[in-house]
């Protein structure tokens, strides 16, 4: 398989049955449009980071297919426009898929894995500290409980998720590595006939983790000691989508008008975002 050679379409902004247009960059700053099968990937190639990924999930044909991992760089674009394995290497940094492996491995076998292919690419991976704990347990399962509750509707969900490309990221090995991270969920529902966009928005918080730590000093003392490395556990939020919008740099206002929250004023310059934002400890704190 080669990702040069897909035919596919990408992102479908129709796929619930009312238009979710992608997220776009507000600043009008330069992107790579990068579709695979059943998602897109926006690249900052600048930073090497996808700014915005999108991706359509039919839950009634979704295919199992052994994962594999075949990680590898898009040679439809400069590979010093990517972020690849020398970041990962002889650290505790995981390659983080972005759009989930098994949420576009759907349709027939063929197509589902070239999806299954697709999501190795190195332009849907970003730096996470490595280490599955309740919290990221609890970030990787979002999509799935959102999936199931609208479950009595369609049975489809598109999301979206990239990290924050932050000016104060900290810079490890020539890459800013992000320190937030955020997610969106849509789905339709039909109430009295009419079919509604609905959506939630989500930050996972990994700054704690990253702060002030030397990654090949940390792994190395953590090899000698047999401790853990002091990268602890992720903090996950449910957040307003007017907000993702702002520390995001992007535009969505089809996602943000369909916010399930209730409707918040947009942060003003010295405001405080995070006062707002409601720490989740289990998929039950989730509002839908």
């Amino acid at each position: 398989m080669d990702a040069a050679s897909l035919s596919s379409d990408g992102y479908d902004a129709d796929f619930l049955g009312v238009p979710v247009p992608f997220p776009s960059p507000a600043s009008g700053a330069p992107i790579r449009e990068l579709p695979y099968t059943h998602f897109t990937v926006n690249l900052d190639p600048l930073r090497g980071l996808a700014s915005a990924t999108g991706v359509n999930i039919d839950g009634d044909q979704l295919v199992d297919v052994g994962r594999g991992n075949d990680w590898h760089l898009d040679s439809r674009i400069p590979e010093q426009e990517q972020t690849g394995e020398a970041v990962y290497a002889r650290n505790d940094l995981d390659r983080g898929h972005l759009v989930r492996r098994r949420d576009p491995v759907w349709g027939d076998g063929a197509t589902a894995s070239q999806a299954n292919y697709d999501t190795f690419a190195f332009t849907n991976a970003a730096p996470q500290a490595a280490g599955f704990n309740q919290s990221k347990e609890l970030w990787l399962g979002l999509e799935d409980h959102v999936l199931e509750y609208a479950r009595t509707n369609r049975n489809r969900i598109s999301v979206f998720t990239a990290p924050v490309l932050g000016d104060d990221d900290p810079v490890y090995r020539g890459v800013g590595i992000p320190q937030l991270f955020w997610k969106i969920a849509a789905w339709a529902t039909t109430t009295d006939g009419a079919v509604e966009l609905r959506a939630a928005g989500f930050v996972l918080d990994q700054r704690p983790q990253l702060a002030d730590v030397d990654l090949d000093e940390a792994r190395a003392q953590a090899v000698a000691t047999g401790a853990p490395p002091p990268l602890g556990p992720f903090r996950t939020f449910q957040v307003p989508i007017v907000e993702i919008d702002e520390i995001a740099g992007l535009t969505m206002d089809a996602l943000s008008a369909a916010d399930v929250l209730e409707p918040v004023a947009a942060a003003s310059a010295e405001g405080d975002h995070e006062a707002r934002w409601v720490e989740l400890s289990s998929t039950e704190s989730v509002r839908l």
